[in-house]
Order: C-alpha cells, then structure tokens, then sequence
C-alpha cells in the first residue's frame, strides 16, 4: 500500500482532524448502538472521505483506484479465508474437531479446575479457531460447574478467556489470525510460529498462575463437563483416527508447505478419513462444504459447537477486509495517512518507537472503537511502511498486532468479545480482567520485546 499514488497532501493539521473524525464515526455507532455490525461505520466512513475527496477536487475514479489497488495487495488473503472455511467443514466431517474436543476435556480435573479450565478452552480454542464458539459452549459448562460449587467466578471466567483466546491466536482456523498475516503479508503459519516467543511465555505464567490459584480448592463434582462429553460422543462424531488430520495439518506446517496448500491437502485428508465412518453423498457435501457442516436433533449448546465451517461462514470476515482494506486504500490515496507519517518518520526512528506505536495505536483503536478487527486492519496497513523503512520484518509487526490487538478486546467492556464474554459466562468484564492473565501478559511481553529488540527479526533473514 506504500506505493500506492497519493492524489493530494493535506497539512499535518487536516490529515490529523481527518483521521480523528474517521475515528469518531467508526467508533461512536459501536459504543453507541447494540449489536452494531462493523460494515456499517466503515461504509459510513468511506462515503465521507468520497465526500471528502470530490470537495478536494480528487476524481471518484482515482479514489476508486486508491480502494481497488489496496483490496488488490492483499487478494491473498482472501484466497485463505475460503479454504479456511472448507477445512473447518472437512474436520468436522471427519470427526477431528468432535475428537479433539471429547479427549481434550479429559484434563479437567477437580482438584485443578481452574488450570484444567484454562487448558481445556486452550486446546478447544485452537481446534475450532473461535474464542467466541468456546466461550458460549464449553465456557458455559465449566461456569455451571464452578457456581455449583461455589468457586470463584471471576477466577473462572478469567480462565475460560485466556484459554479461548489463545487458541483463537494460535489456531490457523482463526480469522483474525488469518487478517493478521494477510495484511502485512506474510505466511499463515510463519506467522503463528513467529507469535510463540511472546504466546509460549505467556501461556506458561498464566499456567502458573492459575495452578497457584486451584491450591487449596476444594474437590468438585464434574457432572456437568461429563454431560458435556456425553452430548458430544453422542453425535457419533467421536473417533481416535480422525485426530490424524490435525497430524497432517501440523506435518504440512512444520515442513513450510504454503497456507493455501496446506488447507487444500488437509481437507483433503479429513475427507479421506471421513469415508470410513459416514457416506455423504456429493449434493451434501457440497452444501456442507458452502452452508457449513450440521447436524439435525442437537441440543442448542452442542449444535452451535458442530455446525461450524462452509465458505458462508467466512463472508462476514471477507467483507470487512475488504471493506477495510478500501478504507486504508482511501485513506492513503487522499494522502491522510502519508501525511501523518512523514511527520512521525522523524521520530518513529528505530524499532523500539515503532514498535510501541503500534501498540498504542492497536489498543486505541480496541477502546475507541471496541473491535478487534479494526485494530489489526488499521495499525497494520499504517504501519507496515515504516517497517519497511527500518528494515524489519513484517511478521513483526503481524505479532504485535495481535498481541496488543486480538488479546486485548476481551478486556474492553464496550467491545464485542468483551460485552459477549460478559453476556455468556454472566461475569462483568471488568471483574475478570484481572484473572484473564494471558491477554494482559501478551501485551506486557509485546511492550518489552519492542524495547528491548528480543526476537525481533530482520527482513534480510529469510522467514
């Protein structure tokens, strides 16, 4: 996007009072307004920088050029998006996800249950690539089990969003790992093993943590986790061989075969391995493969865990990139962004500041705003020429997006994970953000890898 031609340059004033309206109407409608969908400030705030432009003199065409050119650079990701919808469908035929799921909750344990709660959406998180799905499902079941017992449900809640969010930060079925990498881009899966030198510490002090506070805990009876798993066996989705499909999937990344293929060929796989435990026809599977897989005679908690997947359910996440990406086109094509950096590359000098503006920035955009897509879309498409200019790797800049972007919308009440967390586990978000140590711990170890220049990668060296 660095290259794209800058119709016009405002003075540093108008650019910043034109970004800083842009913010307002893309965050008021969402603090504002219940279940406002991000679409809507976006087109809202298109349509007035269009506006903006024609009172500039700038043509439509060249402001339609600056959008299309932008969506252009970054078309590979949503390529990505809709494999990644088929592989989510193809696991499920296959059983891998159900399995994964039903041997996952075997760590739970009474005597750790806060632990056993962090770990156990940990692992959920990744094989469904959604901290919401896992908040709403098994995050509801381990909050019944606790206030059953009278555990603390701050304590809990905080748990089940640090185990959610970071499997939804390491799954590759994630979207907001996918926007990630796409829009600095750079691989999928290079990505995910670049974000495990701050993710792996992070996971460990919050294992640590919630091992300290299960000390002392009183044994608990897990009736409710065992229904959990008996509603799962139950859809016949169970089988120990699907997991190899995540083998397959883990094989392909560890020896670098690209994103895109390794989708392909683990979906693949899944199908295979589905042949030897169901006989959909093709007329099915082609629906399962675009309206996502389901199942009929479900109970409502263990339906909206199944059906899951189909390149429908990626749409949502297809159009706001592309949405996004339009506006960041816009923005640079009527010189807004360029202006504002040009006044910053004085001071973004050096990869400790432009590492902490991104931070800023991606936290600012989670407050003001309250949504997590936002933060990554917008800190990555402003900053990623400044990273060019220092030399840094993009997968840099994609770790601390997510870091202090994807983490952190769950500790904002106002935001969407954080307000639908709060609906779904009935703790305020602001009771258990003190426990939901692994989103603040990712941002903290973000923070001192910037200053400190830790792991921070060259783009001379080969991802």
């Amino acid at each position: 996007m660095f290259n794209l031609l800058q119709h016009r340059k405002p003075s540093k004033k108008e650019a910043v009072i034109s970004i800083l309206i842009v913010f307002f109407i893309l965050g008021f409608p969402m603090i504002a307004i219940r279940d406002m969908v991000p679409h809507i400030p976006i087109l809202l705030a298109l349509i007035c920088l269009i506006v903006y432009g024609r009172a500039r003199g700038i043509s439509f065409d060249k402001m339609q050029d600056s959008m299309a050119e932008s969506v252009h650079t970054s078309m590979g990701a949503i390529y990505l998006f809709f494999f990644i919808g088929i592989l989510v469908t193809a696991l499920m035929i296959s059983g891998a996800i159900p399995s994964l799921i039903y041997f996952g909750l075997d760590i739970i344990s009474s005597k750790t249950f806060y632990l056993s709660s962090f770990l156990a959406t940990a692992i959920i998180g990744i094989a469904i690539g959604s901290s919401l799905t896992t908040v709403a499902t098994l995050g509801v079941a381990l909050m019944s089990v606790s206030n059953a017992f009278g555990l603390n449900p701050a304590i809990t809640a905080g748990a089940i969003v640090s185990g959610a969010f970071f499997g939804d930060k390491m799954s590759p079925l994630s979207d907001t790992t996918g926007i990630a990498a796409s829009i600095v881009g750079i691989d999928l899966f290079d990505h995910i093993k670049n974000m495990m030198y701050t993710t792996i510490p992070a996971f460990i002090v919050s294992a640590i943590a919630f091992t300290l506070m299960s000390l002392g805990q009183e044994a608990a009876s897990l009736d409710g986790i065992e229904s959990f798993r008996s509603s799962i066996l139950a859809t016949g989705l169970v089988h120990p061989y699907s997991l190899l499909a995540f083998g397959v999937l883990i094989l392909l990344s560890i020896r670098r075969i690209p994103a895109v293929l390794t989708l392909i060929y683990t979906s693949l796989a899944s199908l295979l391995i589905s042949k030897l435990h169901s006989s959909y026809s093709m007329g099915q599977l082609a629906k399962f493969f675009f309206d996502g897989f389901s199942m009929d005679g479900l109970s409502q908690d263990i339906g909206s865990l199944v059906s899951r997947g189909g390149i429908s359910s990626m749409f949502f996440t297809m159009t706001i990139v592309i949405l996004a990406l339009s506006l960041g086109g816009l923005l640079f094509g009527l010189g807004i962004i360029p202006s504002i950096l040009n006044s910053l590359n004085q001071v973004l000098d050096s990869p400790s500041r432009v590492s902490t503006c991104v931070v800023a920035t991606a936290l600012g955009v989670n407050l003001i705003v309250g949504e997590q897509y936002l933060s990554i879309l917008l800190a990555g498409r402003t900053f990623k020429p400044i990273y060019d200019q220092l030399g840094l790797h993009p997968k840099n800049l994609s770790r601390t997006l997510e870091d202090s972007g994807t983490v952190i919308n769950p500790l904002v009440p106002w935001g969407v994970c954080g307000a639908f967390s709060t609906s779904m586990l009935g703790v305020a978000t602001l009771a258990y953000l003190p426990f939901a140590i692994f989103c603040y711990t990712s941002l903290i170890l973000t923070v001192v890898v910037g200053l400190t220049g830790l792991t921070m990668t060259r783009s001379d060296v080969l991802p």
